[in-house]
């Protein structure tokens, strides 16, 4: 099926075009979100994303299952990353903190998802994702969810990997707190209603 409707798009066929969007757009908007932290940015991001990838699609050959939804995520990740450093050049700032080559990385800054899901819940989490300050959050983003390395990073981001390390770590330590917070609410709520 993926195949016909790319053949359909490169074509620009208007339907198909339309079919494309309504397909894969509720998933590769979330991508954008988490990127850039507010759902304006993140729908301008989506809709230059998509032109990309209609612009780009006879590059584009079918490997396997999947093949065509995971170039189209990386498409969204780059163009979201693009659109963040492009705003941070407006800006005059990097929003990517000096690092500590000697930093070391504690075990408690590590946290199980599955568990922070059935407690919290994922829209909290995303929420409390996309808060994070622009540098954390294209780090964590890119290490956890796209699992990228921090070689990777480092060499998208232009910076060391001890800087992409550094960054993750204080992502999740922030995110930590905010998280043993929501889960102390939690917790309070929940004893007050027994």
């Amino acid at each position: 099926m993926e195949e016909a409707l790319i053949k359909k798009v490169i074509a620009r066929d208007a339907g198909a075009i339309e079919a494309l969007y309504d397909r894969f757009a509720p998933k590769c908007l979330g991508i954008c979100y988490r990127y850039c932290g507010n759902r304006e940015d993140a729908e301008d991001v989506l809709h230059d994303g998509f032109i990309k990838i209609i612009q780009n699609l006879e590059k584009f050959k079918i490997r396997s299952d999947g093949s065509f939804e995971a170039w189209m995520k990386r498409i969204m990740v780059n163009t979201a990353l693009n659109f963040l450093r492009e705003r941070a050049r407006e800006k005059n700032f990097i929003d990517i903190d000096p690092i500590i080559d000697t930093l070391v990385f504690r075990e408690e800054d590590i946290f199980d998802h599955d568990e922070l899901y059935l407690l919290i819940g994922q829209k909290k989490i995303l929420e409390l994702v996309c808060k994070l300050p622009t540098g954390y959050r294209m780090v964590f983003n890119m290490y956890v969810f796209e699992q990228y390395s921090h070689k990777e990073i480092a060499s998208y981001l232009r910076c060391t990997e001890s800087t992409s390390k550094s960054q993750l770590s204080k992502a999740r330590a922030l995110l930590r707190k905010k998280l043993d917070h929501l889960v102390k609410i939690n917790s309070e709520i929940t004893n007050e209603k027994v």
